[in-house]
């Protein structure tokens, strides 16, 4: 029962600011669906210690080719890139390793079992051939989930070249103070050819999921100008700007070939948003698709949706004032140029998000993915709205 005092209780914690972030997402998530998945925390656990060890094998192999570029010994350099792209990953992984969990026998956990010795010897005969084929999904997953988290990274990484942002590249070579943009170049050449040479071993499918995402995404920031054009016209006072916000920004037509059927159509800036980082992570799925694993579109939608909220919640409204000086349109721009008053804009920018993450919870429950659940939480407990004009704090 919603109001039964444990959920009671877990809201009043996940309210307490004292309490770390994840804590408190797990506590509210419990909260609102009063669903306290044991299984899922074990998952999330999995899936933080093998995403560490894939990005510490990526930081390092990085490392050993800035090693060669700077003539330097490669124990002595240390590399590290932030990035937040790679939570969809991890909730992918996370599902399949859920799946992987009911297809193995009870007492067997094919995540832990690293070896594979367990699945081989089973608790008899009749478990052993479950038990392999568990620990040979989760196996898979991991590749895949290795793949793409480098090809998350190398497009990232270009992004952050073209736009000459260097700041997320964390490098510390002894005697020598690098060129920030010799170092990006370096770790994303390397990432480039890493990735291409797994995409030609990879089925074709998969190939071409990237590549039909990133195309997608470069024609939308291939807009950016206008875009800029736009919302400069309609801080000056243009109607016809503001006008033109509204239908090709807001409400733009959602495509028929966006992975859309539902009540989410009517959301306010899908289209625009889809293109701009939606698409990145429905490639990705396509790609988990492309190599074998059976991604239902409950599933991807929940992802998706989840990822437009966070762009929304979190960069967007931490980058308000720079992106108004910059006149970069966004969806929080852009309220703040078509509301009648800041109270009004700041209003939207919370509905909007909310909306957002309602819809990716009901897609997540659909899926039977909790982790997909407690993740929205913890983006929606990361953001600060009230750094808003008009918030009334």
């Amino acid at each position: 029962m919603s109001g039964s005092p444990l959920r009671a209780l877990a809201r009043r914690l996940a309210a307490s600011e004292p309490l770390p972030t994840a804590p408190r997402a797990i506590l509210g998530h419990y909260a609102d669906s009063g669903e306290f998945d044991y299984r899922a925390l074990r998952i999330k656990s999995a899936v933080d210690d093998r995403m560490d060890a894939i990005l510490d094998d990526v930081y390092a192999d990085i490392e050993a080719a800035l090693a060669d570029e700077f003539g330097v010994a490669e124990d002595a350099i240390d590399f590290r890139y932030e990035t937040k792209l790679t939570l969809p990953a991890e909730l992918t992984l996370g599902y399949l390793y859920r799946r992987a969990l009911s297809r193995s026998t009870a007492g067997y956990d094919p995540i832990d079992d690293e070896t594979g010795i367990r699945a081989l010897l089973g608790d008899g005969d009749a478990d052993a051939p479950a038990n392999r084929e568990a620990r040979t999904y989760v196996e898979r997953a991991e590749e895949a989930t290795a793949l793409i988290v480098q090809a998350l990274l190398d497009g990232d990484m270009r992004d952050a070249i073209n736009d000459d942002e260097f700041e997320d590249f964390h490098v510390s070579i002894p005697e020598t103070d690098p060129a920030p943009r010799r170092v990006a170049t370096c770790a994303q050449t390397h990432l480039q050819g890493v990735v291409e040479a797994a995409f030609d071993r990879a089925p074709d499918a998969v190939r071409g999921a990237y590549d039909d995402a990133v195309e997608r995404s470069e024609a939308h920031q291939e807009r950016d100008a206008e875009f800029r054009a736009m919302f400069a016209d309609a801080l000056a006072g243009d109607e016809r700007a503001v006008e033109r916000i509204e239908t090709e920004y807001k409400f733009a037509p959602v495509s028929d070939e966006a992975p859309f059927t539902g009540p989410e159509r009517d959301l306010p800036y899908l289209k625009t948003q889809y293109d701009r980082v939606g698409v990145i992570y429905d490639g990705m799925l396509d790609a988990y698709r492309g190599i074998g694993f059976d991604i239902p579109e409950a599933f991807g939608r929940s992802i998706v949706l989840a990822i437009i909220g966070a762009q929304i919640w979190l960069d967007d409204i931490d980058d308000y004032a720079d992106d108004v000086a910059e006149e970069q349109l966004t969806p929080v721009t852009a309220e703040y140029v078509l509301a009648p008053s800041d109270e009004v804009a700041y209003e939207n920018v919370v509905d909007i998000t909310t909306r957002y993450f309602d819809l990716a919870r009901e897609y997540a429950d659909e899926a039977g993915s909790p982790l997909n659940g407690i993740a929205i939480e913890y983006i929606l407990r990361s953001g600060d709205p009230s750094r808003l004009p008009g918030s009334g704090t």
